[in-house]
């Protein structure tokens, strides 16, 4: 592999927190512009993060019609959209702007994220998601077999659902706290399952809470182990929400994720209804800076 040798600065960030060292951790390089695809992938395993983002930045003409260029890495992959790093990305971007919003322009499209300052609170960002789409409805019984979870704790009263608003969640509910503190996965057999069922990763949640103010209480167990904060899933738990009944169009409600890794992470989330569907699916949250460093090579 072809290297770009230099130095690349970049700044870390705890995503969907307002206090340091919570959250989920985004690093961000402001210039990516003389990294190959190979180049980008080697350094977000080098950061070992959920995410690592790369802005390329171009005149401002594009930036204003399409937005910001950014693309986003897990580990292992390119990912056409994910929730922590574009309201990450999203801060670094807009700095000390006051700007009332920030376009990115990712694999999926262009995302808006708008800015709310309201006086002796942290700003708070809030992205507007695809429109969501809605996939297959799972069998209790076979998700509890292909993930090893006990039947007993996948609740009975909601859908198990694929949804995807960039990326394809399948929104697992479990029946209360206890289940999804106990929660393991087969990973091998599920990602088996969900590759031919058309989802992406299993995003389970709880409508029992610590936080008695919280609708659902997340984990999403991956590849790269778990993820504190997941606002892609987020998304599509919000319009799922939604669809079912779990919440009101528009109600602004809070997901906590994180709790287990001592990473507790608050995400809100909101959808609309507009003739019988789902629409409008917005999630945001706080984001503080922690780390500037460079990276060499």
């Amino acid at each position: 592999m072809a290297i770009a040798a230099g130095r690349f600065p970049f700044i870390q960030f705890d995503v969907f927190t307002s206090h340091p060292l919570q959250g989920n951790p985004l690093a961000v390089f402001p210039d990516g512009r003389v990294l190959s695809d190979q180049e980008m992938q080697a350094i977000a395993r080098e950061m070992n993060l959920s995410e690592t983002t790369f802005i390329l930045p171009r005149n401002d003409a594009t930036e204003r019609e399409r937005g910001v260029r950014v693309r986003i890495f897990t580990v292992q992959e390119e990912l056409p959209f994910a929730g922590h790093p574009t309201l990450g990305t999203a801060f670094a971007l807009r700095g000390d702007t006051h700007a009332s919003e920030i376009r990115l322009e990712l694999n999926v499209g262009t995302i808006p994220v708008r800015f709310e300052d309201t006086s002796g609170q942290p700003v708070f960002g809030e992205m507007t998601q695809a429109e969501p789409v809605f996939g297959l409805v799972h069998d209790r019984g076979k998700i509890a077999e292909v993930t090893g979870i006990p039947v007993a704790d996948i609740d009975a009263n909601l859908p198990i659902q694929t949804v995807s608003t960039g990326v394809p969640f399948t929104i697992l509910p479990l029946s209360n706290l206890e289940a999804i503190r106990r929660l393991a996965i087969n990973q091998a057999r599920a990602t088996e399952y969900l590759s031919a069922s058309g989802g992406k990763f299993f995003f389970c949640a709880s409508r029992e809470t610590v936080d008695p103010t919280a609708r659902l209480h997340a984990r999403m167990l991956f590849y790269n182990g778990e993820d504190p904060a997941t606002g892609s899933a987020s998304g599509c738990a919000a319009a799922w929400m939604v669809e079912h009944n779990v919440t009101q169009p528009d109600e602004r409600v809070l997901i906590e994720q994180g709790v287990e890794m001592k990473r507790p992470s608050r995400i809100f989330v909101r959808a609309s209804r507009h003739n019988g569907r789902v629409v409008n699916v917005r999630v945001g949250g706080n984001v503080v800076e922690v780390l500037r460093g460079e990276l060499f090579f």
